[in-house]
């Protein structure tokens, strides 16, 4: 769906969400009605527009809480009730999403653990065809796009319309700051390929941490997503499941508070003026760079053929270690990062050794 210079909700023909912005909270787990209930009540105040809540929780290892199962259907059918909130559950089985259609829940999601299987996706696909429901496709745990898009696919092919997809964040094996590594780039390109998808950020399962769930969130919102899901618990700390990451309701709405939420658009016509202005220095630029590779790539035909001449090997370790220290130096004393530099370089090193591959083959056939 594109974004429109006012601005609409993206999820209007959803009818859910009264913003530009779709907001998602609940707990992790359904752990008592209880627990649900006074959760659900003091996330009234905080403005969101769907209640979440996981009954059947995949969990890493076993013996630990695995959600309460089709008994927390109840409860949030209740908490519906009792707040107006429509609400949404993850399903990772044909069964999990039969009991939550017999219960006329108004959502589903997918898990990452299940996005990841295509043969849970077309099984899930099979118990939804013909069904008009809304469903959320987290991210796979590895960071493979084209899986993600199989699985969101898989659910349109079986006549799923209402169709968004949630980024999560990926599994990494090392430590790093957050739980889950953002890969951004990733997210972006979802953007890109597919516009009309629309794209919810989970900062709570991208950080692990509730104190960076805000950071993580308007990063978010700076990329123009069409929505958050964020975990709440009216008491984190007593919590069954990832207690951690968890915000009391109180520190939602701080949270939701502080937040900018960014606009696709602006009508100010300074505004627009100055950003045409700037946008064509950056044409001029990109104009100047791909000159620029050109000259290069062509030096680099020269360096092919003289090296095919002279029987040389193409991949010089000890000249590509010397040209990337030297850039990278070179960037950094220019303010670009030296992450930036060092993809930017890896990029050109691999194009400039395809350019003397194809000058050894052109020498090779002649």
């Amino acid at each position: 769906m594109l974004k429109t210079p006012n601005n609409n909700n993206p999820f209007e023909s959803w009818n859910i969400g009264s913003g530009p912005k779709l907001i998602i909270a609940g707990p992790c787990s359904a752990e008592s009605e209880d627990q649900l209930l006074g959760t659900a009540r003091e996330l009234v105040a905080c403005n969101i527009d769907v209640l979440r809540a996981g009954i059947w929780k995949p969990r890493t290892k076993p013996g630990t809480f695995a959600g309460v199962g089709a008994e927390g259907l109840a409860w949030l059918a209740r908490a519906r009730q009792e707040t107006a909130l429509p609400v949404i559950v993850e399903v990772a089985t044909p069964s999990h999403v039969d009991a939550c259609l017999e219960q006329g829940i108004d959502l589903l999601w997918v898990g990452a653990r299940t996005t990841v299987n295509p043969f849970s996706m077309q099984a899930l696909a099979d118990a939804l065809r013909g069904v008009d429901i809304p469903v959320l496709v987290k991210n796979p745990i590895n960071p493979d796009i084209d899986l993600w898009l199989g699985a969101v696919e898989r659910l349109s092919r079986a006549g799923l319309q209402k169709i968004a997809v949630v980024h999560r964040g990926f599994s990494a094996a090392n430590e790093n700051l957050y739980r889950n590594r953002p890969y951004w780039t990733i997210p972006i390109e979802m953007k890109l390929r597919h516009p009309e998808i629309p794209i919810i950020c989970d900062p709570s399962h991208i950080s692990g941490d509730g104190r960076l769930v805000f950071a993580v969130a308007q990063k978010a919102l700076d990329l123009l997503f069409d929505g958050l899901m964020i975990e709440a618990h009216i008491a984190p700390e007593t919590a069954l499941s990832d207690a951690r990451q968890q915000l009391a309701p109180d520190q939602l709405a701080e949270v939701l508070r502080r937040l900018d939420f960014k606009r696709a658009y602006s009508d100010d016509i300074e505004f627009t003026t100055t950003l045409e202005q700037l946008r064509e220095q950056i044409d001029l630029a990109d104009e100047t760079i791909i000159a620029a590779l050109t000259k290069r790539m062509r030096i680099v035909d020269e360096i092919g053929q003289y090296k095919q001449k002279n029987h040389v090997a193409i991949l010089q370790p000890e000249r590509w270690k010397e040209i990337l220290t030297s850039r990278i130096d070179a960037g950094l004393k220019r303010n670009l990062s030296e992450r930036f530099m060092r993809e930017l370089y890896r990029c050109i090193h691999a194009e400039s050794i395809l350019h003397q591959e194809a000058q050894f083959k052109k020498d090779d056939q002649n």
